[in-house]
């Protein structure tokens, strides 16, 4: 994908020189490869391509099917979120109901945790303890609106990030299982001290001596505009980028249920964009760059045959993913159980029966498939 990796098609990732950084243009990178392969190698008219792709990359193995169909024959699209959306509630919801699968007593331990480190925040002595007890880098300013939400987004993460990619088979040693054990253990203390404890075994998994949270220092790095800069080559900026000009899909806690409070509104996501990329990037632009998308590609509503759309249940972004079939030649399998991309990780003996259908369901399709004209 341009501007990802290795591909550093301008001097450097500043504003202006991302102009050339959208989905269409990778839409259309994808194409100028098949069609630049086809004469390289001579293969025949009747060479059959098919899209792979997972996440985001499920979303351009669908689009790419949609936009070019007399080169790609057909797709495979796990965990796309086709649907473009700036205040991406649901995300939330999926995340505290995936943790309600191990029971609600789960659930309500986090909730009482947030609000324990929401009620600290607003006093000194409760400060101090915030401070130490999730190991901050600097100590907390209560008066910076900024900083309390970036905290908070990131002690919500810890759980998100794990929700996301429970059980999947690159090994993160932690799943919704553990989070739980920890949340609902009444020996190691009262939430808070739990949620303190979830803290710490992130920071060990990811390496962190402490919590940055600090939110003019994440957008100097995400301002860095060097293709060899953290923000860069990391795909934050670019990825960043595709937000505010495509996407949205702001994980806010704006959601009605309230899991993380009203801890990391929309206005906190939506600031971010003028931040890091300028003035221009007022809330009209991107609310217009996700109608755009929405209106290009169909939205939920992706009207191309021959794909099979693969998304699970425990995986907050099938919450923008076609999970219902919509085009009868392009069947959608919801996985019960499973999170992000699960079809896409080399197979094993403890899968679930339902991933290990699906995964058998795909290979028959595609074979199908390959036997159309």
């Amino acid at each position: 994908h341009r501007y990802y990796g290795k591909s550093h098609p301008t001097s450097d990732a500043s504003t202006d020189n991302l102009i050339y950084l959208s989905s269409e243009q990778a839409l259309a990178d994808i194409a100028y490869f098949v069609v630049g392969m086809n004469v390289q190698y001579n293969l025949t008219s009747d060479t059959k391509w098919i899209a792979f792709g997972g996440s985001y990359s499920g979303n351009l193995a669908a689009w790419v099917r949609l936009k070019y169909p007399h080169l790609i024959h057909a797709a495979m699209s796990a965990s796309g979120p086709v649907l473009a959306k700036i205040d991406f509630f649901e995300y939330m919801d999926v995340v505290r109901n995936s943790l309600g699968t191990c029971g609600q007593s789960c659930v309500k331990a986090v909730e009482m945790a947030n609000r324990k480190v929401n009620q600290l925040l607003k006093k000194k002595s409760g400060q101090k303890t915030i401070d130490n007890l999730f190991n901050l880098c600097d100590p907390i300013d209560p008066t910076n609106q900024n900083d309390v939400w970036n905290l908070l987004e990131s002690l919500a993460d810890n759980f998100a990030v794990i929700v996301q990619y429970n059980k999947d088979n690159v090994g993160l040693p932690i799943t919704i299982d553990t989070l739980c054990n920890v949340m609902t253990n009444k020996t190691m203390g009262s939430p808070l001290v739990r949620y303190a404890e979830v803290n710490k075994m992130l920071m060990n998994i990811f390496g962190e001596d402490c919590v940055s949270y600090k939110y003019d220092e994440m957008i100097e790095e995400l301002k860095e505009t060097s293709w060899t800069s953290q923000g860069v080559s990391s795909g934050a900026r670019t990825w960043t980028y595709q937000t505010c000009t495509e996407f949205g899909y702001y994980q806010t806690s704006e959601s009605k249920q309230e899991f993380f409070s009203n801890d990391f509104p929309l206005n906190f996501f939506l600031q971010q964009c003028s931040d890091i990329f300028g003035d221009k990037f007022t809330d009209k632009e991107i609310y217009g760059g996700a109608y755009r998308t929405n209106s290009i590609y169909g939205g939920l509503d992706l009207q191309a045959t021959r794909i099979v759309y693969v998304h699970g249940t425990i995986d907050p972004w099938h919450a923008l993913g076609i999970t219902s079939t919509v085009v009868s030649e392009s069947p959608a399998i919801l996985i019960n159980g499973t999170a992000h991309c699960a079809n896409m990780y080399p197979p094993r003996s403890s899968d679930l029966p339902a991933l290990k259908a699906a995964r058998k369901e795909v290979g028959k399709l595609i074979g199908q498939w390959l036997q159309e004209s």
